[in-house]
């Protein structure tokens, strides 16, 4: 059987990787709720590396594609 190492911490890598894209396209976190259609509050949540909340894949999709940023670029660590 083999054996796998998983990052305990990927939520906290995406959560980060997130915010840091975000920032980095100039699209303020108002904007970004909107284009995806979530709250403005939920996205906090979704880039807060302590809410406990998962993000869902179809979100990530539309953060990655409204971000112009390739979904896997958010689990680089």
């Amino acid at each position: 059987m083999n054996e796998y190492e998983f990052n305990p911490n990927i939520k906290s890598i995406i959560c980060q990787n997130i915010k840091k894209y975000r920032l980095k396209s100039k699209i303020s976190a108002m904007d970004l709720s909107e284009k995806i259609g979530v709250s403005l509050n939920h996205l906090k949540r979704i880039e807060s590396i302590n809410d406990r909340n998962n993000i869902s894949l179809i979100t990530l999709y539309k953060i990655s594609k409204v971000l112009n940023v390739r979904i896997d670029k958010f689990f680089e660590e």
